[in-house]
């Protein structure tokens, strides 16, 4: 990184002897989620609002709606707490599980599992042109982590997401998290803490493998159009493309072709949520929807949702990258000092 905050190729090593701690990790994800939860929680309200409606809302009318309520700033912001719970606590045990299963993976040293050079490159040269020290996968293999570690941290956060939703929706007016949870306890039972998950886990596992897929792909690609000149007379590197701005547009890019891909599951998983007894499942779930709704239904709220999810995970893997990229160097330079 040279002074100006810029990005400049250079090889970092991570080494069994500097790895990457998992409470750091565990910590890097809950400020990247807490971070991107807070701020984006008016798009995820309004994506609720517009997919829970019947007849498919448009956005224009919904955000009038609440902007003339009486306290417009406390409604667009409704469910902030549930959902900062959800996507912190989930985004620090989704990038733990994510890295140790990546780093697992990695040091198998497998063919199928391992990256494979740029063509008419090295493997050293893909590392000096990587804006990132968390460990490059195939293609195959970031897809398969991916899914499985936002499956699993979804699992664990399910009965938090449940209340997110059912705070984010008109349709309820729970007062507090605790008479919330008593109340869906109560008429439905535990199962209706985990309502939707079969649709949750049928959005999350491919968006999850794609995004990782797409990510790294982009970081590569952008990485590589860093400058790799010489340093100058003075011995100043070459300013480059900042680690930053890499780790911003590739997750805001990866984000939005995800998102695209796998949005009539987040519609289905929405309505599960809401009114359980009447959907029942994914399958009656997508025939009541396109015999009332239309098709248009499965692609409700798609506009907000793509747009958030660019926002929110640009934000939360810059912070997490940045966050790891900077205690890698540091953990690296206080070994060397060390010896």
């Amino acid at each position: 990184m040279s002074n100006n905050g810029t990005y400049v190729a250079q090889p970092v090593k991570t080494s069994a002897s500097t790895p990457s701690k998992t409470s750091f990790h565990f910590a890097a994800g809950l400020c990247s989620g807490l971070t991107s939860s807070i701020l984006l929680q008016p798009a995820d309200l309004l994506k609720t609002r517009v997919q829970q409606s019947h007849k498919t809302a448009t956005l224009l009318p919904t955000l009038k709606a609440i902007l003339s309520s009486p306290n417009p700033v406390r409604g667009l912001w409704r469910g902030t707490l549930p959902s900062a719970l959800r996507t912190g606590f989930g985004s620090a045990l989704y990038f733990t599980s994510l890295n140790s299963l990546r780093q697992t993976i990695a040091q198998t040293n497998a063919p199928f599992a391992l990256a494979s050079p740029p063509s008419g490159g090295s493997a050293a040269k893909q590392t000096s042109s990587s804006s990132s020290v968390l460990p490059k996968l195939s293609n195959t293999a970031n897809l398969a982590t991916g899914a499985v570690a936002r499956v699993s941290a979804g699992f664990i956060m399910m009965p938090v997401t449940v209340l997110k939703v059912r705070y984010e929706s008109d349709y309820y007016a729970y007062r507090s998290l605790l008479g919330a949870g008593r109340d869906i306890v109560r008429t439905e039972g535990l199962r209706g803490l985990f309502a939707g998950f079969g649709a949750t886990a049928a959005r999350d596992a491919p968006y999850a493998g794609l995004y990782v897929l797409f990510y790294e792909q982009l970081k590569r690609q952008f990485a590589s159009m860093a400058p790799t000149r010489s340093p100058t007379s003075d011995g100043t590197p070459p300013a480059g493309m900042s680690s930053s701005s890499i780790h911003f547009v590739s997750g805001a890019a990866a984000a939005g072709l995800a998102t695209a891909i796998t949005n009539p599951f987040d519609a289905v998983k929405t309505r599960l949520q809401l009114m359980p007894a009447k959907y029942g499942n994914m399958m009656r779930a997508v025939r009541l929807m396109i015999h009332e709704d239309g098709v248009r239904s499965l692609f409700g709220g798609l506009g907000i949702r793509m747009a958030r999810k660019a926002l929110s995970s640009a934000l939360a893997w810059t912070v997490y990258e940045e966050l790891i990229l900077r205690a890698e160097k540091r953990w690296a330079a206080d070994q060397q000092m060390s010896l």
